[in-house]
């Protein structure tokens, strides 16, 4: 199956993305649970996790070399907003 790729993407507080698809479709997406991994531990400093840009070709959201978060993730696991 094919993922719908990454349009733009917003830090709306210091743990949350809003992310919007090249569908039109906006999703928010929670980083909470990643946090328990330790590649991810750099996006508890709110200034960093507010930096997020979207990948080239929209196949993911990125901080750095080392962080990133995939189209499928953010698709699979975002909560759609009507």
């Amino acid at each position: 199956m094919k993922y719908s790729k990454v349009k733009s993407a917003k830090a709306i507080d210091d743990r949350t993305l809003l992310i919007e698809f090249n569908n039109q479709q906006k999703k928010k997406y929670d980083i909470t649970p990643l946090l328990q991994k330790e590649m991810f531990l750099p996006l508890k400093n709110p200034a960093f996790f507010k930096a997020v840009r979207v990948e080239q070709g929209g196949y993911a959201v990125v901080w750095d070399s080392s962080i990133d978060i995939s189209e499928y993730e953010l698709w699979s696991h975002g909560q759609a907003i009507a």
